[in-house]
């Protein structure tokens, strides 16, 4: 009994390493120069002051819902409405600017939302001058308090502007009442990766290595698929467990195999049959 229980681990072993091997390949097909052009992540190359890069960066990330072409075109308008000097615009914001936006909207998006994070930057900037600073301070909070760290930015975010309105704080994930918080964990991706073509790794508050997947339905369907994910619902605890998988094989940079399993559903990549533990978890793709 147990020398079949030894040859069944040695398998799922082997099987395993060739799945991480496939990632990797798709890594590097899919993490390359070109790959800005068609993604959100551009609106942080199109600046090179950091501040510029890190409030375009979010807006880009927490926009990005649904087909990537609409999503990329709503974030440029709001960008463009900012001057396109969203650091400056945020820096010197008065409730009067809020005009500019009179007419914006994204999916949920209103224009009150767009204000009220506008008056939460204004603040940032004016209390912290970084966001970065800003980011540092809820990094050590958490450590203290022993929290999620996004739990943590969302009470912060928020409780520096108090009049912010209950809708427009959904904007903004909480993993604390259950979110993967696929959005936030894709900006921090952006901001906090090192040693990338696509990802700038401007903010070193935290390393690389406590970076979460950004999980979203694509990523967590092939993650099921290759059995690197059990948990059904994809939530806080789902990300915890796809992320702790991988950290066993890529413990420095385990959001990288973002792309990889994001690259797999967006190229249609063939996929070997016996690679596959759950291939029912395809059946929707």
């Amino acid at each position: 009994m147990m020398k079949k229980v030894k040859t069944l681990k040695k398998s799922i072993g082997k099987k395993r390493e060739a799945i991480i091997e496939l990632l990797v390949e798709m890594n590097k097909i899919v993490e390359v120069p070109s790959y800005i052009e068609s993604d959100p992540v551009q609106f942080l190359h199109w600046y090179t002051n950091k501040q510029d890069r890190l409030i375009a960066g979010f807006f880009a990330a927490i926009m990005a819902w649904g087909r990537r072409d609409i999503a990329i075109a709503k974030v440029s308008d709001l960008l463009e409405r900012m001057g396109n000097k969203p650091a400056y615009f945020m820096g010197n914001y008065h409730d009067m600017d809020a005009s500019v936006f009179h007419d914006f909207k994204h999916r949920t998006f209103k224009p009150e939302d767009v204000h009220v994070l506008c008056e939460c930057f204004f603040r940032i900037l004016q209390q912290y001058g970084d966001i970065e600073v800003f980011w540092a301070h809820v990094y050590k909070i958490a450590k203290q308090q022993k929290r999620p760290l996004l739990g943590i930015f969302h009470e912060q975010f928020f409780s520096i502007y108090p009049e912010a309105l209950t809708r427009s704080k959904k904007h903004v994930a909480n993993p604390e009442k259950g979110s993967s918080a696929k959005r936030l964990w894709l900006y921090l991706r952006w901001t906090v990766r090192q040693n990338s073509v696509v990802d700038l790794g401007i903010m070193d508050f935290m390393s690389p290595a406590e970076l979460q997947i950004p999980l979203d339905v694509h990523v967590a369907r092939w993650a099921r698929a290759f059995g690197l994910l059990t948990r059904l619902q994809n939530d806080v605890h789902a990300v915890a467990e796809l992320t702790n998988t991988i950290k066993k094989y890529h413990p420095a940079d385990p959001a990288v195999f973002d792309y990889g399993l994001f690259g797999i559903g967006v190229l249609k990549k063939d996929i070997a049959p016996e690679l596959l533990v759950n291939a029912w978890a395809l059946e929707n793709n």
